[in-house]
Parts: C-alpha cells; structure tokens; sequence
C-alpha cells in the first residue's frame, strides 16, 4: 500500500473552521490539496477558504449548509466538527440555560451535523471521514468549564457510537486536544509560557498541528482506524481549561 497523506480531488467541511484551532484545522487540509468549505455564524474579515454562513444548532441552517457543499462540489469526503468551546463559569452558579447552550453546541451540533454528513457519505461508493474535535476536558475534571468537559466526554463516546452504525462506509475519529496557541490563548490561559512548561514537550500546540492530525484520520493512511480518539496533547499537563 501506497503512504498517501495527499487528500487532491476531495472536499472537507471545517465547522469553526475560520479562526484559532479551526483555521489551522482549514490550512492544513488545504496544503493536504482538499477544497475546503468553511461554517460559522459570522463570516471571517479575510477567508482563506470558501464561507458558508452557518449556526451549526440550527438544524435548518445545517441543511441549507450541506445542500450548498453538494450544489458546489457534488460530494462530501470529510466533515471536521470543530466548532465549540465555552466561557468559564462555576457550576454552581451558571444557568440551566447557559448549561444547555454549552452541552448543544459541543455535543449536539456535531452530532446534527455528522447525521447531514453522513447522509451524503453513505451515497458515495468512497464513503467518507468525519472528525470530532474534542478536548483533554473529555477526561479529567474541568473546574470552571464543568458541562463542556462533560459535553467533550459524550463527544467522544459518540465518536465510537457512530463508527459502529455507520461503518464500513463512513469512518468517525476524534482528537482530544490539550492547549493550543491561538489569538485568544492569553486570555484563557494567562501566562502561555507558563503553562506550556507544565507540557511535556515544553510548549502550546499550534492550530496547524492539530489540522495535521486531522488530515492523517482524514487519510488513506488511516484507512483502518475508527472509532477511536487520538491525544494530541503534547505528552499531557498544562491548564485543566483546554480548547
């Protein structure tokens, strides 16, 4: 078998895919040679791929979104489920509804749009790869960002779930992420460097270096891998608050 990491001739959907995890998620695919469609709410001042408007809650607007890749392109060979994230807030004291919107956005939303994916990967005599993104908050405690870390846990769960109803024709995988350098890292961190020498390999992630990840479970390469999670977390340590 032929080591092929090039993705030439293949489309990719990066939800979130448009700044910090997610734009790095967008490059590295198309340095892999896919096209790529990126999904958020909001369209980016400078697009570095194609934009589709997208609240990826709204089930009518995950429609319209997949109804535009097929229109474009005529299939769909990866989804990326990037888009997530949450603000921190003690347990004790958040809402019911600002725990709702964190759990929908990380745990439903990917699993609305795998399902649209899904539909259109089991068309197609390739079938197709989809990629969760999850976090290192999946599985250990994440004070401040309780329901997230337990949104990502569901998400990985959901990850093995999938791979089995919908093998052979659709690989599921996910990526449970440690910190990443992003332009919001400071904020969320603090003291980047700091926490990056609690990092086994002395520093943050870059967002490509998830994207290549991505690309790899996204791959010919990984041809026989589902249903599983990949730690690109950088040996471990570092904030208890991830992506």
């Amino acid at each position: 078998m032929a080591l092929d990491l090039t993705l030439d001739g293949t489309v990719a959907l990066v939800t979130g895919g448009v700044r910090g995890v997610g734009l790095g998620i967008t490059r590295a695919f198309q340095r892999s040679g896919a096209t790529v469609v990126t999904c958020a709410r909001n369209a980016p001042a400078h697009p570095v791929a194609e934009f589709v408007a997208c609240d990826v809650r709204d089930p009518d607007a995950v429609g319209r979104l997949l109804d535009t890749v097929l229109d474009r392109h005529g299939r769909l060979d990866t989804l990326v489920n990037n888009a997530g994230g949450t603000p921190v807030a003690p347990a004790g004291t958040a809402s019911p509804r600002f725990h709702t919107a964190v759990v929908g956005l990380n745990l439903l939303a990917p699993l609305l749009v795998s399902q649209r994916a899904n539909e259109i990967m089991q068309r197609q005599e390739s079938g197709g790869a989809i990629v969760m993104v999850s976090s290192v908050s999946a599985t250990r405690p994440s004070p401040g960002t309780a329901a997230y870390g337990a949104a990502k846990a569901g998400l990985d769960n959901l990850t093995a779930s999938l791979a089995v109803e919908w093998a052979p024709k659709v690989r599921v995988n996910a990526l449970d992420v440690g910190p990443v350098r992003t332009e919001r890292a400071e904020s969320y961190y603090g003291d980047v460097d700091a926490v990056g020498r609690t990092i086994p390999l002395g520093r943050l992630a870059e967002p490509e270096e998830v994207g290549c990840c991505a690309v790899f479970l996204a791959s010919p390469l990984a041809g026989y891998v589902s249903g599983a999670t990949l730690l690109v977390h950088g040996g471990g340590g570092g904030s208890e608050r991830t992506v």
